[in-house]
């Protein structure tokens, strides 16, 4: 027994002692490693669909076409017959609804819901390393994997979680899974990334978003492709997309 007692105290101290190294690791790198499994590109244009489910049935599916630009620029470009004509415009910490049918875009927030679980700010914005800052707190296990655990605060305030425990591989740095959390302080949902090897690169193309009140239900964002591809700066216009069906696009 007292050889157990002297392994467990052996174990807590060599953890204590590895927390003050962990903490100093350079979180903007470890984000921006993250973040490169996502997109590849500064410029990019990813085909999206995003499918609700009820248990294992699936309930509704939409397709999105996504515009990233630097500098904090999204378009989101809705391909569904349902949504025909609807885009989401995002720079910076604003947000924007333009419907077919109106000339005056509609401000929102990067929490409104596009279907299921998964909002806006999960669509039009794929990056950590702009808007969260924080610390390694500790290692963990997940699904066989050693992984790293981050607490990141938002760094800005139109970010669609106020805070994120980010869990990444501790070898690679690969996104495994994500606790998002609202102003409140409350867990609103869990993600879980997929990666798959495409053209020699691993890269996360998918994305389950589970929710914490309503058991059962799950979101998949899916990545089908992502290409380098700078669309013009007109299209980051307000004003400019209220005149522009961006047909072809």
């Amino acid at each position: 027994m007292f050889k157990n007692a002297l392994a467990l105290f052996a174990s807590l101290l060599a953890t204590l002692i590895a927390l003050p190294a962990l903490a100093a690791d350079d979180i903007a790198a470890l984000l921006k490693r993250a973040d490169g499994y996502r997109l590849l590109e500064e410029s990019v244009r990813i085909e999206t669909l995003v499918e609700s489910y009820r248990g294992d049935t699936l309930d509704k599916e939409r397709r999105y076409t996504v515009y990233i630009k630097p500098g904090r620029r999204s378009l989101v470009l809705m391909k569904s017959p349902a949504e025909a004509g609807q885009k989401v415009l995002m720079l910076g910490d604003q947000f924007w609804l333009l419907m077919p049918d109106t000339q005056r875009p509609l401000r929102i927030t990067a929490t409104q819901k596009l279907l299921g679980d998964a909002s806006t700010g999960d669509i039009a914005n794929m990056t950590w390393s702009d808007d969260y800052d924080g610390k390694v707190v500790d290692e963990v296990d997940i699904k066989g994997r050693r992984c790293l655990h981050l607490d990141l605060s938002a760094a800005r305030p139109g970010v669609t979680y106020a805070r994120i425990g980010l869990y990444l591989d501790k070898a690679s740095k690969l996104p495994i899974k994500a606790d998002l959390y609202v102003h409140s302080g409350k867990r609103a949902k869990e993600a879980w990334y997929e990666a798959k090897t495409v053209d020699g690169q691993l890269r996360v193309m998918s994305m389950t978003l589970l929710d914490d009140i309503q058991a059962g239900r799950r979101t998949v964002v899916r990545y089908q492709s992502i290409v380098a591809l700078a669309a013009p700066d007109e299209f980051f216009n307000p004003a400019a997309l209220v005149r522009n069906t961006l047909a072809g696009w």
